[in-house]
């Protein structure tokens, strides 16, 4: 677990202490605590930390901000800690690149489980247990590479955006309902999962269409799921 380099946010020092307790019981050494969010930016930049548990509500920068300067130098992994539970500010924090959204009160354990799993998805991602590649029209998805590329040039991805597409890719032309697909890449009960899988997808589809909002790859099968085709094959 030593080989992990782990960024917790948050500006009270009895939960740094609480999540920093709880990591170090699951294993998790290499832990650095950070209470405010241009440090955040900054210790992000120094030290590239494979996964970030970050508050959104901070004394300088809100979470969502840092998120936003964080995107534009690491994909790693980013959980979001807030007291705020509606919906809104939920598809907020997966909008801005957030990979997960956990309220307060919470569980300590419960966030070391869920830094746990973002933490085998990355590294799935970057060491895929098996050799998958396939091309679909312009885009060429290779896991084996953890590469995706549209007319030969490569698009970047967060970890979960690539699984979410590699999954679809394993099935193209079948539609995959969303609780099915969220609870493969996710690996948790698809209770509630619906805002979800629509943020990511259409993540994807900015990333990967010509034309998002008239997307040719990733289809909408109302009322189904979504499936990945070939515009070519159509």
């Amino acid at each position: 677990m030593n080989k992990y380099k782990i960024m917790l946010v948050d500006d009270e020092p009895d939960i740094l202490d609480l999540l920093d307790k709880a990591l170090t019981i699951e294993g998790y050494c290499n832990i650095t605590k950070i209470d405010n969010g241009l440090s955040a930016i900054n210790t992000c930049k120094e030290i590239n930390p494979d996964i970030i548990v970050l508050d959104v509500m901070l004394p300088d920068i809100d979470g969502y901000e840092v998120c936003k300067k964080i995107r534009e130098i690491s994909h790693c992994p980013i959980l979001f800690l807030s007291s705020k539970n509606d919906e809104l500010d939920k598809i907020l924090g997966l909008a801005v690149g957030g990979d997960d959204y956990v309220t307060k009160p919470f569980s300590p354990k419960e966030i070391a489980y869920r830094v746990k799993a973002q933490l085998r998805r990355a590294e799935y991602k970057y060491n895929p247990k098996q050799d998958f590649s396939v091309r679909i029209g312009e885009l060429m998805i290779d896991a084996d590479g953890c590469r995706v590329m549209k007319n030969n040039k490569e698009i970047e991805l967060t970890a979960r955006e690539f699984e979410i597409l590699q999954y679809l890719a394993q099935n193209v032309g079948r539609i995959i309902s969303r609780e099915r697909l969220y609870e493969t890449v996710w690996g948790e009960d698809s209770f509630g999962c619906d805002n979800t899988i629509m943020v990511h997808i259409r993540h994807l589809r900015e990333k990967l269409e010509d034309n998002p909002t008239a997307p040719q790859y990733i289809i909408t099968m109302k009322g189904l799921g979504y499936k990945l085709v070939n515009p070519n094959e159509k």
